[in-house]
């Protein structure tokens, strides 16, 4: 698909959620390389402004800045409130946050948070935009996930399990979309660039294999139209095709020494 054909099918405005760093911010970058203007949301505006002033820059894109905390169950109603007046073609549902470790020392307010931002958020956005959608009969969803969605992690539990809430979510969308000319995609991303996987490494261990976050906004760009899920990095996607053909008893056995390992 050309650049030309990509802003026809889901342009010529892009919505992203969890924009200020890491891959909601690779795709901001993306998207404004491919001639989108964007609706950028995230909790700190700061960070946004920064990114919408560079785009514009750079790019000329016209930006609307969105405070949003999908923390808080309003948050979801207050956005889409908000880009009432916008002919939004995409809408890239990323915000998101894991918590690892042991599950029963995890703090169960954070646990709750995580439900909120992982879960709650994209299932109301989506419910929200999809008849928009719809009724231009083009356009796209892209929700990140993560290869933890694919299979109970442990030591991740909890983020695991909000995540493969996106996974079916994602699935079960692609199959109802069919023939309205709204493409679904859940990405799964493996380790990533981001202000997390930092933050994992200084308090585990370094990360293997890891992958730019813009060339994970990048490739799922070029294949949101051969969802239902996508993998981006090889190293990850074969390892949790491996993973997921064992008895399930195995893989988590091996999974679980693994990590336990590095805590």
């Amino acid at each position: 698909m050309t650049k030309n054909s990509f802003h026809e099918q889901y342009g010529s405005v892009a919505l992203i959620t969890g924009a200020s760093s890491g891959i909601g911010w690779a795709f901001a970058e993306e998207l404004a390389e491919r001639g989108f203007d964007l609706v950028l949301a995230a909790r700190r505006t700061e960070r946004l402004e920064e990114l919408a002033t560079k785009l514009e820059a750079t790019h000329g894109t016209r930006t609307q800045v969105c405070q949003s905390d999908l923390s808080q169950p309003d948050a979801p109603a207050k956005l889409l409130a908000e880009t009432a007046g916008s002919d939004i073609g995409l809408v890239v549902s990323n915000a998101g946050f894991n918590i690892r470790g042991y599950f029963e020392q995890t703090d169960p307010a954070q646990m709750a948070e995580m439900l909120t931002v992982n879960c709650h958020a994209p299932m109301q956005l989506t419910h929200g935009f999809l008849p928009r959608l719809k009724a231009r009969g083009k356009g796209g969803l892209i929700f990140t996930s993560s290869v933890e969605g694919l299979i109970g992690c442990p030591f991740s539990t909890a983020y695991s399990a909000t995540k493969a809430l996106v996974v079916g979510l994602g699935e079960g969308l692609w199959g109802e979309l069919q023939g309205t000319g709204v493409d679904v995609l859940t990405l799964c991303p493996g380790a990533t660039e981001s202000e997390a996987t930092a933050k994992y490494a200084e308090q585990y261990a370094a990360v293997p294999n890891m992958q730019p976050a813009a060339e994970v906004a990048r490739l799922a760009l070029d294949n949101i139209a051969e969802g239902p899920v996508f993998v981006p990095n090889a190293h990850y996607r074969a390892q949790f095709d491996q993973l997921t053909a064992l008895p399930r008893q195995q893989a988590l056995t091996a999974m679980a020494a693994g990590i336990k390992a590095t805590l």
